[in-house]
This record gives C-alpha cells, sequence and structure tokens, in this order.
C-alpha cells in the first residue's frame, strides 16, 4: 500500500465568531479560496497537479451550502479541472478530509490531494441548518438526545470532575496558548487574511483572552444549569440514560468551553513520488487515521475508544505517543481523555486549544493536524496523535509520524 506524506499545512487566524470579529466580513468561499492560493504558493503548485480537494464544513447552509469545496476551487486560482467534495462529520469534518485524503492516496487513487476545512460561524450561525437528532422528536427520544453542553456536564458527573479542575485547565490553555503566540509558534502555520482590497484585516487569533485567571471564571455562572433544570429539562432526559447518577453538576461555562470563531485550514497530502515530482520533502507520514460511533447522549467521550481503536490498528499503545492534540470543546473532554489514559497533561495541547483559541467547525480538525506537526518539529517529537469529540457520538483520530 503506498504511504501517504504531509508536505504542507497552514491556517488562517480565528477570528471571533460575531459580527464585531475581523472575518465576518469574509465569507467561507472567499477564506476558503485565500488558504487554497496560499498552500499552492508555497509549494509551486500548478495546473491540474492534486486529484481533489476535499473540504469540511458543518453548517451547509446559504452561503455555506451546496458543494462548497467546488465554489472554493472556483473562486480560487487553482486549476477549473480539479474538483472538490465538501463533507460533514460535524466537529471532526476537517479532520475527516484529510483522513479521507490520506486514504485515498494510500489507496492508489491519485497522487495528492488538498484538505481542510472552513467555518464562519459569525455568519452562519451554529445549528441554522437543522439536525434530525434535536428536531425530530422520535429520533430525539430514541436517543435520549440532549444539547452539547448538559453532555459536557453530564460527563464530568459520571466521571468525577469538578468546576476547580474545568476552570483550571481553561486557565492553563490560555496561558499555553498566549506564550505560543509570545514565541512565535504559529508563524510557520498562520495565513494572513486579506479583504477585498489585499489589505491584512486579521494576521492572529483574537479569542485569546491571556489574562483569565481562576478568579475570574470563578465569577461566571454555569452556562447549561437553566438548560438542564428548568427549560426543557434536559437533565431529566439525560438521567433516563444515566439513572445511577442522582443529579447532573453543571460545571461548565463560556470561559471553560469552547470559543466560537471564523476560520479555514488547509492541508496538502500525497504520495512519496508525488513529493519527488515536485520537489517537495514531506514533513509526516500519516500513520493511522480511525473513527468510531459512540452514545449519542453524553456524546462527547469518542476521543477515548477511538483512540483505543487506532492504537490497535497501528499496533502502538499510549506510551509509543509524544504529544497529543484533543479538541478542547469543552474542559471535561480533555480531562476525560487524560484520565482514561493517564497521560502527563504537560504532552496534551501544549499551545493551548479551543478553549483559549476558538473552534471554528469544520476547520478544527484540519487546524489540530497542523498543530500538531508544527509541534512535533520544534521539539522534535517522532509520533503525534490528534483527536476530537464529535456531535450525536461520535470520534476520530489521526497518528502522525515524523519523517
Amino acid at each position: 500500500m503506498t504511504e501517504a506524506f504531509i508536505y504542507d499545512a497552514l491556517r488562517s487566524p480565528r477570528g471571533r465568531g460575531r459580527p464585531d470579529g475581523s472575518l465576518h466580513e469574509v465569507t467561507a468561499v472567499a477564506l476558503s479560496a485565500q488558504m487554497l492560493n496560499a498552500l499552492a504558493a508555497r509549494n509551486g503548485l500548478s495546473g491540474p497537479v492534486v486529484e481533489d480537494v476535499i473540504w469540511g464544513n458543518v453548517t451547509q447552509v446559504g452561503e455555506q451550502g451546496g458543494c462548497l469545496a467546488r465554489s472554493a476551487v472556483l473562486a480560487s486560482d487553482l486549476d477549473q479541472t480539479i474538483p472538490g467534495l465538501s463533507i460533514n462529520r460535524f466537529c471532526a469534518s476537517g479532520m475527516e478530509a484529510v483522513n479521507l485524503a490520506a486514504n485515498q492516496v494510500r489507496a492508489g487513487a491519485g497522487a495528492a490531494y488538498v484538505a481542510g476545512g472552513v467555518e464562519m460561524m459569525s455568519r452562519v450561525p451554529m445549528g441554522s441548518d437543522g439536525a434530525a437528532i434535536a428536531a425530530d422528536p422520535s429520533l430525539a427520544m430514541r436517543t435520549r438526545f440532549v444539547p452539547q453542553g448538559i453532555a459536557a456536564d453530564l460527563i464530568a458527573t459520571e466521571f468525577g470532575f469538578d468546576r476547580e479542575q474545568a476552570d483550571a485547565l481553561a486557565v492553563e490553555s490560555q496561558r499555553r496558548a498566549a506564550l505560543a503566540w509570545a514565541e512565535g509558534r504559529f508563524a510557520r502555520s498562520i495565513v494572513p487574511v486579506t479583504d477585498i482590497n489585499g489589505l491584512t484585516i486579521l494576521d492572529r487569533d483574537e479569542h485569546l483572552r491571556p489574562g483569565t485567571d481562576l478568579a475570574t471564571l470563578a465569577a461566571l455562572k454555569p452556562a447549561f444549569a437553566e438548560m438542564g433544570e428548568v427549560m426543557p429539562g434536559f437533565d431529566q432526559v439525560a438521567l433516563m440514560k444515566y439513572p445511577h447518577l442522582e443529579r447532573i453538576r453543571h460545571i461548565h461555562h463560556a470561559g471553560n468551553s469552547s470559543g466560537i470563531v471564523d476560520g479555514a485550514a488547509a492541508v496538502l497530502v500525497g504520495s512519496r513520488d508525488f513529493g519527488r515530482a515536485h520537489g517537495l520533502t514531506p514533513r509526516a507520514r500519516i500513520r493511522a487515521t480511525a473513527r468510531i460511533g459512540t452514545d449519542p447522549t453524553i456524546m462527547l467521550t469518542g476521543p477515548v475508544p477511538v483512540t483505543q481503536r487506532i492504537l490497535a490498528q497501528a499496533g502502538m499503545t499510549i506510551a509509543d505517543i509524544d504529544l497529543f492534540e484533543v479538541n478542547e470543546a469543552f474542559a471535561s473532554v480533555v480531562l476525560r481523555f487524560q484520565q482514561a489514559f493517564d497521560v502527563d497533561p504537560g504532552r496534551v495541547n501544549v499551545n493551548g486549544g479551543a478553549i483559549a483559541l476558538g473552534h471554528p467547525l469544520g476547520a478544527t480538525g484540519a487546524i489540530l493536524i497542523g498543530t500538531l506537526l508544527d509541534e512535533m518539529e520544534r521539539t522534535g517529537a517522532a509520533t503525534g496523535l490528534a483527536t476530537l469529540c464529535i456531535a450525536s457520538g461520535m470520534g476520530a483520530a489521526t497518528i502522525l509520524e515524523r519523517v
């Protein structure tokens, strides 16, 4: 089987996902096209040089609807003979785009792909496309559906995490992200975003709050308590699935949950022969990919079983992995991962995560892979694993190996 390598990875800065965010004026198609152009220019790509552009985005409606991937190709300087494929595996869409590209290369179905994703959350609100698992009462009751915030609090209750642990993880995420920016650790990957006049409108992540401390977070009210206890009573729905729990402890709030942001990322994946033909040096080998389904009520525990699956497929143990990127959708997701594998927190999300920097849904998986690769190169780490929890109960993972 042909091996698949990452030749390059880049991303936009993440803009606040609000009308006053710096990227609000940019459409998903336009931001995607900028990332595609930057990737092509950095690697000297021209003509029909890649097989396909596989692009993840979650809220596929309105200006993010249709086949956004093909629209992005046509809006970019890429050859119009290159097609585009839009995919949606919720929060793991960008990772699955990279994984699908790698597996296509492995199977011999093309020598190279561009993969990644985008989400403009300031322009296309999360959930505005509807979802059967939330909107169809028969499916919602069958699965004991609850919103993600309730699921995150359910994880904290089920596995014994308290508010102080969640807030401490959030403060550390902010500290690490601020240090990473101060030391220029993201410099290789960041592509400044320009407006229609070519003027730079954002060149660094703007969701970051480096002054965050435990006292600041302690003043915030739990974000999902009213939703769970008073309004539709989602706590009772969750407890139907987890009757051994007396109640759900609500520990999450805006400060220890992922930020709503705009952003995009692109990764160049190809065979060794592709790199030789174009004078490119591979940065990492994609050693393994995996995905899994999990309980849709607690929903966000997927990083644990998918990591078990991918390690088994790769013939590795958790001790064989040097660095981890675990998406900080909520603090309890990362706490559960660290608990399950007894990994050193100092090797998880070394440069902060989505709590500090934000979670542009369809792009995050590709961002995690790029961040992991940069950190592996910076520290000399040989192996790294990136993983995400996924809405409706799924998990995805990728293992990288430096070459």
